[in-house]
This record gives C-alpha cells, structure tokens and sequence, in this order.
C-alpha cells in the first residue's frame, strides 16, 4: 500500500468510529455543548463537512476555491458562521453530508495527480499532506465530540500522521505569530500508543521533546493545554513551541485553558 492510501484508510477509520457514535444520537445530543466555546456536537460536523467539501473543491476546481478564499478574506464567510449555518439543518441530514463530503474526497484525492500541490487555507499541500490534514481534524473535532458526550475515545496509532504533521508545521507556529523559526533541527521522541517509539530529528540535537503520542497530538491540535500533559520540553526553543504548537492552518488559535492549577509558589 502507498503511502497515500495508507493515509486514506486511516483516514476512513477515523470517520467511521466518529460516524459511529454520532448515529444512534437523538436530536437533544446534537445540540450538546462542546469544549470549543459556543459549539455543539452538531457545529463541530458542519464543520467537518464544510472543510471536507472545500478539501474537494480545491482537489477538483482550485479556481473556484482560490474564489472562496478571497471571500473568507474579505469577511463574507467565517468560520463560525458556517458551523453555525451546517448546525441548523436536521441532525440526520446533516450526518449524510458529512458522509457524502468525506467518501467524495477521499475519491478525489486518490485521483490526484502524483506531485500535484493543492491550495489550502495554509500553504499548498500535495493529496498525501491534504489527506493528513483531514484525519487531522476528523480525530480532533471527533475528541471535542468525544468530551461533549463523555464517549471514550480510543488512541490509536493512526496518530502517527498527526504528529507527522504537527513536526512538519513547527516553524508555520512560529511564522504566524510573526516569530522567527528556530534556526536547528529538533528531536522528538514520542511513545505510542502500543508503546514503541516514534523519532522525528537528531539524537543529537539540543532541543528536545518527549512523551506520549497522545499529549503531542492533544497539544499540537490546541485540544489540551500543554499543562495537562506530561510532554517534556529541552532546551527553550523546544519549550517555546509548546506553547504555540499548531497543525492546523488559518491564524493562531487560542488555545484550550489548563485545568490543572500551577503549583504554588512556597512563600518567603
């Protein structure tokens, strides 16, 4: 199997254990709030579906989707005001669009061309990058989905591809909040979920960051503070970039709030 369509099936069993629990919701656990503020479960598949069908648009017609983001830039469409527009429809409809966006694309992206660059929000991305974008955000907004209904999410070793992809992006953290890459390689050592390790970088280099998959990815996709995760950075470019890590494209995002407290300070 290519490294494409490894991603792609990974990608589908990611979509098919979300598909999985949102089916048998009633319509009252659609509209069950979310740990994105101001979301619910139904927000967060509009925009799944939503960015699946741009994913599309920009896999088949990049004109047309060059169009749309000129209209983002120009304020006619945000983000939220789409999640918002999607989360409006019946549930059950709303699951067939999510559904019908995400089996088109994955059509559609092993149709595209070896060395073809699709647009994106972010820099342009070949159909393997755009694939782990999307299994990006389909296990991310799955975790929100996950946390709203108190449904245990399993971590697999399908988060490879997030931190994959979250390495990749370290200086795009960086360069949009107007911060200058740092300038030598990082190591990064991570356990996975069926305990072996995986190495991004150097043995040798002096920054550093260890610990579990799972906390990389939680970190990496804003889901946790770095706080609440027992990641350890080297070095203080390494532990800058905990503080701004971000797979995801668009501007820098807030972030979630830690919910542990800090240590408190011995007195005198």
């Amino acid at each position: 199997m290519d490294l494409l369509a490894s991603v792609l099936a990974d990608l589908a069993a990611e979509g098919d254990w979300l598909d999985a629990v949102l089916a048998p919701l009633d319509d009252a656990a659609w509209r069950r709030p979310t740990p994105a503020p101001g979301w619910t479960v139904a927000h967060q598949i509009a925009h799944l579906t939503w960015t699946d069908e741009q994913a599309l648009l920009a896999a088949t017609d990049p004109a047309a989707f060059t169009a749309l983001v000129t209209e983002m830039l120009d304020g006619k469409l945000t983000v939220d005001s789409v999640a918002a527009d999607g989360a409006a429809r019946p549930p059950r409809e709303l699951l067939k669009n999510w559904r019908t966006a995400r089996d088109a694309l994955a059509t559609a992206l092993q149709a595209t061309p070896n060395g073809t660059k699709l647009p994106w929000f972010g820099p342009p991305m070949s159909a393997t990058s755009m694939a782990t974008a999307r299994l990006m955000e389909t296990w991310a907004h799955g975790l929100d989905i996950a946390d709203a209904l108190n449904q245990p999410h399993p971590a697999t070793n399908r988060l490879r591809h997030i931190a994959h992809l979250a390495v990749r992006t370290r200086d795009f953290a960086f360069t949009v909040r107007g911060l200058e890459p740092p300038a030598e390689p990082f190591s990064v050592r991570l356990t996975a979920p069926d305990g072996t390790t995986w190495a991004w970088g150097p043995d040798e280099a002096r920054q550093k960051i260890t610990g579990p998959a799972l906390d990389f990815c939680l970190v990496a996709t804003q889901r946790r503070h770095r706080r609440d995760t027992t990641l350890t950075p080297a070095g203080p470019d390494a532990d800058r970039w905990l503080d701004i890590a971000q797979a995801f494209a668009g501007p820098p995002g807030a972030g979630r709030p830690p919910a542990k407290r800090p240590a408190e300070r011995p007195r005198g």
